[in-house]
């Protein structure tokens, strides 16, 4: 199978920021897992230079915008080596193959009767670099960038995108995995129940020189939107190339929500008019926000993405990124936030259970991989160790492959878990102590070094470096089918006994927050507020509460509330509760998670609805704005499992 990521490519009117780094990180990480499954990967990137912004910026600095655009996009294409991010291509829309190609497609839409002259007097919003109509704005103003838009007239050429509207909508219907998350294609199907515009395609030279030339019109640049989407073409040599006949059709499109309109509804009607298919998958992911406040450059809370892998670590970095953003959804950088998820995921959970497994098999084996000894019954303590492996591959490769990288790794990490509590309860160390238990200690020093192998396999994509440490300690050659197939490797008892293992330092040293400690250059003080004490209660006044960890086993939104989650839970017996969390979470990323409720409430209707219970969450509040996080349990937990 073949498998075709594109980042869109990044305007070059800013240096490059977290939420690049994000967009990036994720296509280069399901790149990886692409060929993990033995799949032909292609992966793309690149930068957009056209443009009156890029004029702008670079008349403010004095210099050409050639050599302003030349200037910012080598800061994108040396950015991504710091990350670990490996595309196989990095596309310029300066470059000329691609101008060759923009204009081609120009003249061939031109040709096919799509594009015509006409006079035009719009609201010009020169931030978007595009007009407006009066139903997007927001109390008369852009709402992306909160200035009144400018009423233009002027002659330009338009392309007949209303021709295709009914034809998008079908093909969206008829396609419901063609925009993810769902909301997204909600989105889409909503904007597209109104009557769709022509879209201005044009700029005449007398205002803007610095774009690509009409081919049926030198007096003309075209609108830098029509410029850059083509480059999802160009980068793959079309029409002739023989790239473009084995990548195109798979083709998946890695976007934010802001650029959600270009290409949902402009490229696609666009394609259909160059005869082409649409694509298979356009993913949209939220914003990422420094500490819940939108980032700005006014604001100086800008995040570089350089500065976060020079202090935390490359692949912590990567780890924090996937894992805390749950896809399609807004998420909070802070540094207590990734310094709280390097300490307890990485350090505490995954780095001391390397650590601690490879000591006992130097001890007990002289690092070698002893045989195991199959007994029937496999002890309960072992089947469940499997049972979890197997179950996490399973989920791994769903959630990977669905875009929901928090739920994948959040399956990895109830096997580091289920490992950490296999050592707990089974106790190597006094198996060590009685000659007659070597048969069992050989079989669990196995068993742990086969679940090392299998964090070593799944976490390649996520942290390529920390990956190849793994495998090295676990005496494998980077490119051993056993931890770089999951079609060899993803299963249990790959692990060859007899292996020579060898000693490995931490892999994740604990994290320290300093105070006031900058992290893009930006003074911004990390300071954590201490509660004032309180008198105490009464041990007994706790214990009047039932909280159990339950399972949502269902969720959906309430009508006519943006907040509001109705949840089918497991406790172990099913009931209804209402949680006011639909705000930060989305009920398809709810279904399976194990949290915490109180079950002895009395019920109440919440619009209607019955509630019997309510899920415990933790807030806080910086800037103003309140933060929300489910508490959940760390391990899997039996559902109805008291709080005690």
């Amino acid at each position: 199978m073949t498998a075709y990521i594109t980042t869109p490519i990044y305007y070059v009117n800013a240096e490059p920021h977290i939420g690049h780094a994000y967009t990036t990180i994720v296509a280069d990480t399901y790149s990886r897992f692409r060929r993990l499954c033995g799949d032909r990967a292609r992966f793309q990137t690149g930068t957009d230079e056209h443009g009156e912004k890029i004029a702008e910026a670079a008349a403010r600095e004095g210099i050409s915008a050639a050599a302003y655009a030349d200037k910012i996009s080598a800061m994108f294409r040396t950015t991504w080596p710091i990350l670990a991010c490996e595309p196989d291509n990095f596309i310029r829309t300066t470059d000329a193959k691609h101008i060759e190609t923009v204009q081609r497609a120009l003249q061939a839409v031109y040709d096919r009767g799509d594009i015509y002259f006409d006079s035009y007097t719009g609201l010009y919003c020169r931030g978007c670099e595009r007009f407006l109509t009066e139903k997007e704005l927001v109390d008369g103003l852009c709402p992306d960038h909160r200035s009144a838009p400018r009423e233009i007239a002027e002659q330009n050429y338009f392309f007949r995108m209303s021709k295709y509207q009914d034809r998008l909508i079908e093909h969206i219907k008829n396609n419901p995995d063609l925009i993810t998350p769902e909301r997204y294609r909600n989105e889409v199907l909503s904007f597209l129940s109104e009557p769709l515009e022509d879209l201005c395609i044009s700029r005449p030279k007398s205002r803007l020189t610095w774009g690509i030339e009409l081919p049926f019109d030198a007096n003309f640049v075209t609108y830098v939107w029509f410029d850059a989407l083509i480059n999802y073409l160009s980068g793959l040599g079309y029409p002739d190339d023989a790239k473009f006949a084995e990548f195109w059709p798979v083709a998946e499109h890695l976007i934010a929500k802001d650029i959600l309109k270009p290409h949902a509804i402009y490229w696609p009607t666009m394609l259909m008019s160059l005869g082409l298919p649409l694509y298979k998958k356009l993913h949209v992911h939220g914003y990422w926000n420094n500490e819940d406040a939108k980032m700005s450059k006014s604001l100086g809370n800008v995040v570089r993405p350089g500065d976060l892998a020079r202090a935390y670590g490359l692949d912590p970095f990567r780890y924090f990124a996937l894992r805390e953003m749950s896809f399609g959804l807004d998420a909070s950088f802070s540094r207590e936030a990734i310094i709280a998820r390097c300490n307890s995921d990485l350090s505490n959970d995954l780095g001391n259970l390397f650590s601690r497994s490879l000591s006992m098999v130097k001890k007990y084996a002289e690092l070698t991989v002893p045989v195991p000894t199959e007994v029937v019954p496999v002890p309960a303590i072992d089947a469940e160790l499997r049972r979890t492996a197997l179950d996490m591959l399973a989920a791994y490769r769903q959630g990977m492959a669905d875009f929901r990288f928090h739920r994948a790794l959040q399956a990895v990490w109830e096997l580091v878990g289920q490992a950490n509590k296999y050592i707990v309860v089974v106790e190597p160390w006094a198996l060590a102590k009685d000659p007659k238990q070597r048969p069992r200690l050989d079989t669990v020093l196995y068993n742990l070094c086969e679940a090392l192998r299998l964090l070593t396999l799944v976490l390649r994509p996520v942290m390529p470096q920390s990956a190849v440490k793994m495998a090295d300690a676990l005496g494998y050659a980077p490119d051993d089918a056993a931890i770089s197939s999951l079609a060899v490797g993803g299963a249990w008892g790959v692990l060859a006994a007899g292996q020579k293992l060898r000693d490995c330092p931490a892999l994740f040293p604990r994290l320290e927050l300093v105070k006031d400690e900058p992290i893009s250059g930006e003074e911004i003080a990390g300071k954590v507020a201490i509660p004032p004490a309180t008198d105490g209660l009464d041990i007994a006044q706790f214990r009047d509460f039932d909280i159990r960890v339950v399972t949502i086993t269902a969720a959906e939104r309430v009508k006519k509330s943006d907040k509001l989650l109705r949840l089918i839970v497991r406790a172990p017996e099913e009931r209804v509760i209402v949680s006011g969390i639909g705000q930060r979470y989305a009920p398809e990323d709810l279904v399976g998670c194990q949290v915490v409720a109180v079950c002895n409430l009395k019920p109440a209707k919440l619009m209607g609805i019955t509630s019997q219970g309510m899920i415990l969450t933790a807030k806080d509040s910086v800037n103003g704005r309140e933060r929300l996080a489910l508490v959940t349990v760390t391990t899997p937990t039996a559902d109805g499992a008291s709080i005690s």
